[in-house]
């Protein structure tokens, strides 16, 4: 299967934490992984109980909570509405006020000029998040 690396580390940081490895809890990673871009504890719940009516949203929301501690998920806040994406490379956003749309980008000079500004101050960047808020191209057609 495709996402058995990812239920293999789920797997292994249920059992190092004592934790219960459940069939919810593998449905809810195999349907969020299923997803592309962004999604909301809302959505992907909508998403779990299309293939699962069984399982709820406290579970859906729960299963994301230690999917974060678990470094398959990352929770990210965009103008104060939390959505999850699958945990990979470091990249920013630019995110619309009209649509809600989120665009992913990566940008060298961006990383290098933040390296270099930090380095000039003495700072030890750990981690940073980048976001640019306006209008997309189709809403700027509006």
């Amino acid at each position: 299967m495709a996402n058995e690396v990812e239920k293999r580390a789920l797997a292994s940081y249920l059992e190092e934490h004592n934790l219960k490895h459940t069939r919810q809890r593998d449905a809810i990673l195999d349907v969020f992984l299923s997803v592309t871009g962004h999604v909301t504890s809302e959505d992907l719940y909508q998403r779990v109980r299309a293939e699962h009516p069984q399982i709820g949203y406290t579970t859906v929301y729960r299963t994301m909570r230690l999917l974060c501690d678990a470094g398959l998920a990352q929770e990210q806040s965009f103008d104060g509405l939390a959505r999850y994406e699958v945990s990979h490379a470091h990249h920013d956003h630019l995110i619309c006020l009209r649509c809600g749309k989120i665009i992913e980008f990566e940008c060298e000079m961006i990383e290098a000029t933040q390296n270099e500004i930090a380095g000039r101050y003495g700072f030890r960047v750990l981690r940073h998040r980048h976001e640019l808020y306006g209008h997309c191209v189709d809403c700027q057609k509006d």
